[in-house]
């Protein structure tokens, strides 16, 4: 048995009957794309989540009214539940002791600001929030300042906003102290947010950030908007501490009875992660499914067309045992060739999957991970695809009987 030309046969047949295998190394390359695709896709999106939350650091922690993700029925659970309000954050920061880095926010999307005769387009983020805000969430103002607690005592109409803002509204000049829009409102610029690029797609330097009461005095119905309060240890290993005292505090201030669950959600960076797992762990599952199934359909098209090549190559098979070749020779003959048809649709699959990842990262701005647990998985499966569906066919051309396989016409 020669291997190499079992190799040079299958591409023979891919040359002769290009309509046929060109069908077959479809279904095939489908299969595998859905494998290779998926498996890039969630590992370079967890891999991006988790670089996120390292930014924000091991040791900050948010509450919120509901999860960031909400999945099958919970959402009857959540919408009954009163909302986060300001004067709750206030309260908190008087009666926490762990920690004095407490910061409430909260933002709206679909805004258009505004400066003399320029605008933006209609979708930056205006977040209302205070002076811890920056700290807790780790931005730095790469021009001006921050927001301060005089500012919010004073009641000063101040703006921080991002690069993307500025491109749009100051791109020959400096932003500070200039006067900017937003609906019917002005606010003095005394901060430029360093850029920190996208993620997932969406642009962090979109964005607007002004005083808190402001947003809900002009932007929002105050006794409506549900804020997200973040808080930040004074060290990982007082993590735990922090996040027990800001449960209990919170319960008390929203009167939450004992026994009866929380009437919020504490979210760290651990639980983020987990939630995301179970989101791209669904989305896995049908993509996997989907490249599984195609991988069978495509098995069965390659029995086929081996079936079809044992019947047009009767005389061959004869001619071979009549010269000499054993069963098992014919036998390993056709496997070899049906596991190189799958193993040629298998890399268009796995090159496909490649480059519709990264240009799909390109287009949503996040690093992909080339998953090489799942090239080598795909290879693996193909020959497996090979081995089993070229099983019949080729143990049906090594069982022919020589003599009627040379008078096959």
């Amino acid at each position: 048995m020669n291997i190499l030309e079992s190799i040079y046969l299958a591409f023979d047949a891919v040359r002769v009957n290009k309509l046929r295998a060109f069908l077959t190394l479809l279904s095939i390359s489908i299969g595998v794309f859905a494998l290779m695709g998926t498996g890039a896709l969630i590992k370079s999106i967890d891999n991006a989540v988790t670089n996120e939350m390292i930014t924000l650091g091991e040791n900050t922690f948010s509450i919120k009214r509901t999860p960031s993700i909400v999945t099958g029925h919970n959402w009857r659970k959540y919408r009954n539940r009163k909302p986060i309000t300001y004067s709750q954050l206030k309260e908190l920061k008087k009666i926490m002791i762990s920690t004095n880095f407490i910061s409430g926010f909260s933002s709206s999307s679909f805004n258009t600001i505004k400066f003399l005769n320029f605008s933006t387009d209609p979708d930056v983020t205006l977040i209302g929030t205070d002076e811890e805000y920056f700290y807790n969430n780790n931005i730095t103002i790469s021009e001006g300042r921050a927001l301060t607690n005089e500012d919010l005592q004073t009641n000063k109409n101040f703006a921080i906003i991002g690069n993307d803002v500025r491109v749009k509204l100051f791109e020959n000049i400096s932003p500070l102290g200039k006067t900017i829009r937003i609906k019917n409102q002005n606010f003095t610029v005394i901060g430029l947010i360093e850029p920190k690029g996208a993620i997932l797609g969406q642009s962090q330097d979109n964005q607007v950030i002004i005083p808190i009461q402001h947003y809900l005095k002009y932007f929002s119905n105050e006794w409506e908007e549900s804020l997200t309060i973040t808080i930040k240890s004074l060290s990982r290993e007082d993590l735990a501490e922090t996040v027990n005292d800001a449960i209990g505090n919170m319960r008390l201030i929203r009167q939450d009875k004992p026994g009866q669950e929380n009437s919020f959600e504490v979210e760290t960076n651990e639980t983020i992660n987990e939630q995301f797992g179970q989101l791209t762990g669904f989305l896995g599952f049908f993509g996997y499914a989907s490249g599984f199934i195609a991988l069978i359909a495509a098995g069965v098209g390659i029995m086929n067309i081996m079936l079809v090549s044992v019947k047009e190559r009767t005389r061959e098979i004869g001619v071979r045992k009549a010269v000499g070749a054993k069963n098992s020779w014919i036998l390993w003959q056709f496997i070899i060739e049906t596991i190189t048809l799958c193993q040629i649709g298998g890399v268009i699959g796995i090159l496909l999957g490649l480059v519709s990842s990264i240009a799909l990262g390109s287009l949503i701005n996040i690093q992909i991970i080339i998953p090489t647990g799942w090239v080598i998985g795909s290879i693996i499966i193909c020959t497996l695809l090979g081995l089993i569906f070229g099983a019949f066919p080729a143990w049906k051309a090594s069982r022919l009987n020589p003599i009627d396989a040379l008078r096959y016409e």
